[in-house]
């Protein structure tokens, strides 16, 4: 991918992001929660997340297992989501899992950016901390709603 191809890839990424927080903000706006939207609003924040980082994977931006770490934890959720689907029990996305979608958000626009603008004003790699942090979050969030939600499925 030329320079111009990533920064392309950045803001179509972007622009999906705003755009599932818009259709989240519309939807509580006026009422139109339902129990498919809790189920399939977070399912495409999961392909959303996945497909931008198999890109990376491909252009050498990240390691391969971190990604797999990242959509492990994904497809472990969702997982459980669908468990709880079928016995009609909606698991909404708390907290926890908000703010890890922010720093996946913020980790992978940085890295398709290849720490731009952050390489302009410190030799810091921003975007491998943003990364990094993002998967800490991942981690401890996916544990945290299994944690929070086990006893509602009764899996254990």
């Amino acid at each position: 991918m030329d320079a111009y191809g990533i920064y392309y890839a950045a803001a179509v990424f972007l622009l999906a992001s705003a755009t599932d927080k818009l259709d989240g903000y519309i939807a509580r706006k006026y009422n139109l929660v339902t129990n498919l939207g809790k189920l399939l609003d977070p399912l495409a924040d999961k392909l959303l997340i996945t497909a931008a980082l198999i890109l990376m994977v491909s252009l050498h931006l990240t390691y391969a297992w971190v990604a797999f770490a990242i959509v492990a934890r994904e497809i472990v959720i969702t997982g459980l989501r669908i468990v709880a689907a079928s016995r009609r029990i909606a698991l909404q996305a708390d907290g926890t899992g908000k703010i890890k979608m922010v720093f996946q958000v913020a980790a992978i626009t940085a890295v398709l950016l290849r720490n731009r603008p952050f390489s302009f004003f410190t030799g810091i790699p921003v975007d491998q901390v943003l990364l990094y942090l993002a998967l800490a979050l991942t981690v401890y969030s996916g544990i945290h709603y299994i944690r929070t939600n086990y006893r509602r499925l009764e899996l254990f």
